[in-house]
């Protein structure tokens, strides 16, 4: 009997997609804005304005022309529709992306021996069943409309499209009711995403994982995780450029200053992090164990391997000086004392800087407009350059 042919496998044309299903995915398919295998992310984009923005400005023109004029100034309206839920759908693809890079990576590098390749076929059928669940997208339905329920009223801001005194025009209500919906939709769609592949790696963390403390990638294997927080840059991007409308519209309209969302902003940022970054952390407990486990065992062939190369060149060197820069020990314990450098030196966090940099751009980013709201553009100018300098 072969035997390798009779392991599990979970091979690239296995279904590991966790966007491509649910209710609102099968509905995008009968509408035929997606096709099977295709984001088609012209048509999806296309879709959503047509559905989220432009009606506002059809209704706006027919029923109160003279307020066109603040709407089309709203920077509030345009970001969430133009800027923030492009974002979103752009998401939906990086992370589907990342997350099948991920497991074929586990295949191809070999990472699970043929029991724990079942428990991850397992795991993948589990989130294959939970994505396409009508429950998620019904509960988060559900709490948009008890939302909607709850705050419109504090929608009332004086804006002239949104609202005539006390009374909500009709535009105002299609922002509320479909435009605000369909963003925080998408935004509820992205975080119950997130929570399957957040469900993933902490049972990957839990199987037996070959990891090896010499691994060049400095995180015994598992550098190739850190490809996943920026899968979260999109949502981030999302939310911060909506947030960020909002203080601008207060600091513009309301009087509020920077220093008004000081407090907000870093609570903002922690809650960033740690959504986007918190799947990794179930790995390090592994791998802080996988480093103190090499330096033990790596330590043990290090001493036998010092203890000899300095009996024979050291205390036996006599009359063999001119052999020592030829021998094969001098570099064998070379390159061994790079080795172990290497096992003090592993990350038990598997990101790198270029994750956390993209993720705090899709947060600094969206901060500008507001910035400039304050500081002129040409004061921003020169304090780049001057930190450049």
């Amino acid at each position: 009997m072969d035997t390798e042919n009779d392991q599990p496998s979970v091979a690239t044309d296995r279904e590991v997609s966790l966007i491509r299903g649910g209710p609102s995915y099968r509905a995008q398919e009968a509408v035929r804005v997606i096709r099977p295998n295709e984001w088609n992310h012209v048509r999806r984009l296309t879709f959503a304005i047509a559905i989220g923005w432009l009606p506002l400005i059809l209704i706006t023109a027919l029923s109160h022309p003279e307020s066109l004029l603040s709407l089309l100034r709203d920077y509030r309206v345009h970001s969430r529709m133009l800027v923030a839920i492009p974002a979103l759908l752009f998401g939906q693809f990086l992370l589907e992306s990342r997350f099948r890079t991920v497991v074929l990576q586990i295949t191809r590098a070999n990472l699970l021996e043929a029991p724990d390749l079942a428990r991850l076929d397992d795991m993948i059928s589990v989130l294959v069943r939970l994505r396409d669940s009508s429950l998620p997208e019904l509960t988060i339905l559900v709490l948009l409309i008890i939302h909607s329920a709850i705050a419109f009223r504090g929608a009332l801001d004086g804006t002239s499209w949104l609202a005539q005194g006390m009374h909500m025009t009709p535009a105002g209500w299609y922002a509320i009711l479909v435009s605000a919906t369909l963003f925080q939709f998408l935004l509820g769609l992205a975080v119950w995403k997130w929570l399957l592949w957040t469900l993933f790696a902490f049972r990957l963390s839990r199987l037996n994982l070959k990891l090896v403390p010499t691994h060049p990638d400095g995180h015994g294997g598992l550098g190739f995780l850190g490809l996943t927080p920026i899968a979260f840059g999109p949502s981030a991007f999302a939310v911060t450029t909506v947030i960020a409308a909002t203080w601008r519209y207060q600091i513009l309209h309301d009087g509020a200053t920077l220093m008004s969302f000081k407090l907000p902003a870093i609570v903002l940022v922690a809650i960033i992090a740690v959504v986007a970054l918190g799947p990794l952390l179930f790995f390090v407990p592994r791998l802080i164990r996988l480093r103190q486990q090499g330096i033990l065992e790596y330590g043990v062939l290090g001493q036998l391997q010092t203890s000899d190369f300095h009996e024979k060149w050291i205390r036996g060197r006599t009359g063999h000086e001119t052999e020592f820069l030829k021998a094969s020990e001098t570099g064998t314990l070379g390159n061994f004392a790079r080795t172990y450098k290497r096992i003090e030196g592993l990350n038990p966090f598997p990101a790198d800087k270029e994750a956390l940099i993209a993720l705090a751009i899709s947060i600094v980013v969206p901060m500008l407009p507001m910035i400039l709201a304050v500081v002129p553009l040409v004061t921003v100018l020169k304090v780049l350059l001057k930190a450049l300098h």
